[in-house]
């Protein structure tokens, strides 16, 4: 006999409760350990203590249990809240899962047939889907005119309709809780985040932006790596809906990949690399979701006289349309890193709204370090770490282990008493280059990046200076 499915969860007030009581409990270890810390004569440095993280890890379980928005909710927490939250809440938010149950396809079939219309009878849908999140879950189906297999992404129903309720209740939760202060500052990275979560779920804006990426890297090719952005399928799309070319490929964690040689590796992430710089300085919108789900590699046969692999760009949900001012001030940024020159770095942060024109010395020092040190691999060769170089000189992006350096700064600094939270805008571009740095990292990649910086930097200031920003 089939174990009954689990219906998605859509009582939005039930819910709500829930949260609130699991995040008043978490909280209120927080405020006990915080005053003990003070009796026994703790210093602030301190990790909390374990009582305080295992409430907290009780909540995001809770997290966990209401699945839906509240796991992707909690997950956009945990990767820009170490702005505004106790880390010892943020450690325990990133244990949140994004792989969840799938619906049964009972529960789903008759959404998906609204949703299509007439055009649902002309799809064989495989009622076993083939991927899960939290908003959303993926089935092949196939054309039955054509016999052409496709997939479609079938967003949850009634999602929606429950992500301001749900946003609301962990909102008030944060507040009530004592975990962060009510005022302009946290207005304005909640709307931020809201404003977010709604676009993931616009599959006609998804759709719009697919359709835009892949007339951008049609004809584009760096080392024999090219780029591919799957073909939508419009007659098979909706609200709900979207449905795409089914395309197969190995993640860049997938054993056969480290089994590359170390030249096609090299490629591969230079072609990641590359790909960011044309966002950043031609095409001003940005992914800023770089997990490594979000690509797959299509590795050619060798043999063929001119084999190429393709590096495949899967999801367009998390896109950042950036203004011309803020493009500007993070491309002066970037410029001003490669240079040294710290005081340009300061004036493209103040502009960014990542500092306060009255920031203090120390506050301005802090976050210019942090720049120079994400940069580090753009350098020129004479400006990088020896240690990190092998024997003809290139950067070894693995052994340099960056991103823990990085994180391990920026968590020194969000401790001190000269932070301030930067814009949601620049937590998504730090976001992004740590995504992109990861998966060369992961490539175990050894190339000099200043290079392919600096082309890209000459042309923005040539563009610049003709009045012709792109």
């Amino acid at each position: 006999m089939a174990r009954k499915k689990k219906p998605f969860p859509t009582r939005a007030l039930g819910r709500s409760l829930s949260v609130s009581m699991a995040g008043l409990r978490a909280g209120g270890a927080l405020a006990v350990d915080s005053a003990m810390s003070r009796v026994l004569g703790r210093s602030e440095d301190d990790p909390q203590s374990e009582f305080a993280r295992r409430e907290a890890q009780r909540f995001a379980e809770e997290l966990g249990r209401l699945k839906g928005t509240y796991v992707k909710i909690g997950q956009m927490l945990a990767l820009f809240g170490e702005h505004f939250l106790p880390p010892v809440l943020v450690d325990a938010l990133r244990d949140l899962s994004d792989a969840t149950e799938p619906l049964h396809w009972d529960a789903l079939e008759s959404f998906v047939r609204g949703s299509l219309g007439p055009v649902f009878d002309e799809l064989e849908i495989d009622p076993e889907a083939i991927a899960a999140a939290s908003l959303a879950q993926v089935h092949l189906a196939k054309i039955r005119d054509t016999g052409e297999w496709i997939c479609i992404k079938v967003q949850y129903p009634g999602l929606a309709q429950m992500i301001d309720s749900d946003f609301d209740a962990v909102v008030k939760m944060l507040v009530l809780a004592r975990w962060v202060k009510s005022g302009r500052d946290l207005d304005s990275w909640m709307q931020s985040l809201r404003t977010h979560l709604h676009n993931e779920i616009d599959y006609q804006r998804e759709a719009r932006l697919t359709r835009e990426m892949g007339a951008r890297v049609a004809g584009l090719e760096l080392d024999g790596v090219r780029y591919h952005v799957p073909e939508l399928y419009p007659r098979y799309c909706s609200g709900e809906v979207l449905a795409m070319e089914y395309i197969e490929g190995y993640s860049v964690i997938d054993a056969d990949v480290a089994g590359l040689s170390q030249a096609r590796r090299n490629a591969l992430a230079r072609a990641m690399l590359e790909l960011f710089f044309y966002e950043l300085y031609d095409w001003g919108v940005l992914q800023t979701d770089p997990n490594f789900g979000n690509y797959l590699l299509r590795l050619d046969d060798r043999r063929k006289k001119h084999a190429h692999d393709e590096l495949a760009l899967l999801d367009f949900g998390s896109v950042l349309d950036c203004s011309e001012d803020f493009l500007y001030h993070l491309r002066h940024t970037i410029a001003a890193s490669q240079r040294e020159d710290v005081p340009a770095i300061v004036d493209g942060l103040i502009g960014l709204g990542c500092l306060q024109p009255d920031a203090s010395e120390e506050g301005r020092k802090m976050f210019a370090d942090f720049c120079l040190h994400l940069l580090e691999p753009l350098r020129p060769v004479d400006k990088l770490p020896a240690e990190y170089l092998n024997e003809r000189g290139e950067y070894c992006w693995g052994r340099s282990r960056l991103m823990k350096r990085a994180g391990k700064q920026a968590a020194a600094s969000a401790a001190s008493r000269h932070f301030t939270p930067p814009s949601r805008d620049f937590a998504l571009i730090a976001r992004k280059l740590t995504g992109v740095f990861n998966f060369i990292a992961v490539l175990d990649a050894q190339f000099n990046a200043c290079d392919m910086i600096e082309a890209h930097v000459a042309a923005w200031q040539e563009r610049e200076q003709r009045g012709k920003r792109p």
